[in-house]
């Protein structure tokens, strides 16, 4: 009797044990998204693990100047590089910035950081993301949905830079403001429109200031998944 009494202890153990773990994998499975992650999301962070190559070209149209633009291919799992602009044509890998052009490395890091903002807020761990409230958005004047992240006065190349993002219900970016070391006063304005789908990536491919005249886009983007 007394050796049964114990195997049946043992036993609530067990099951007890099972259906702590149970409950704390449906807690996990469960657990809200932060807001930086369902703006990521919907602009196809998910599919990111997938991405062998990225190719792109910035380009800043003003007034009817179409501007050159920089030519972009990324392989983001090797970190390495291309930059074509006019002639210059500069490889290299992220990891070895020793012999890079000082200009080369900014220039991508503030390139990409158009294209992929709304990764952005995700792969920018250092930064701090404020909650969310609602705000007139600058340009089309909608009450949409408004974030600011702001970066740390020192390091990188945008120190104590902030940007207040404003995203509708789907948490698809709609505009942002730019503010140069925090400042009060915006130093950039922008849209985020027409959006293409590239292997389940969205990437606005125009970002146009109030009035129309001055239009940063992205032209020959291409994203290849791994095969």
């Amino acid at each position: 009797m007394k050796s049964l009494y114990l195997g049946l202890i043992c036993l609530l153990f067990v099951f007890s044990c099972k259906s702590e773990k149970k409950e704390a994998t449906i807690e996990k499975e469960t657990q809200e998204l932060t807001t930086a992650e369902k703006i990521a999301n919907a602009h196809g962070y998910e599919n990111w693990k997938n991405v062998e190559k990225v190719e792109f070209t910035f380009k800043v149209d003003r007034n009817s100047i179409k501007g050159n633009g920089r030519s972009w291919t990324w392989y983001p799992k090797k970190d390495s590089v291309i930059m074509k602009a006019g002639e210059q044509i500069v490889k290299f890998n992220r990891n070895k910035l020793d012999s890079v052009p000082p200009n080369a490395d900014r220039n991508f890091i503030n390139d990409k950081f158009w294209a992929f903002v709304p990764f952005q807020l995700v792969w920018d761990n250092t930064a701090t993301i404020s909650q969310p409230k609602k705000a007139e958005s600058p340009i089309h004047k909608e009450q949409l949905d408004m974030i600011t992240i702001l970066y740390a006065n020192e390091g990188g190349y945008t120190p104590g830079d902030a940007y207040d993002i404003y995203y509708d219900d789907n948490y698809m970016i709609k505009e942002w403001v730019f503010r140069k070391g925090n400042s009060e006063e915006p130093s950039l304005t922008t849209t985020f429109e027409n959006y293409k789908d590239y292997n389940g990536i969205k990437i606005a491919t125009d970002h146009k200031q109030e009035g129309g005249n001055w239009n940063l886009n992205f032209t020959d983007v291409s994203i290849t998944l791994e095969e």
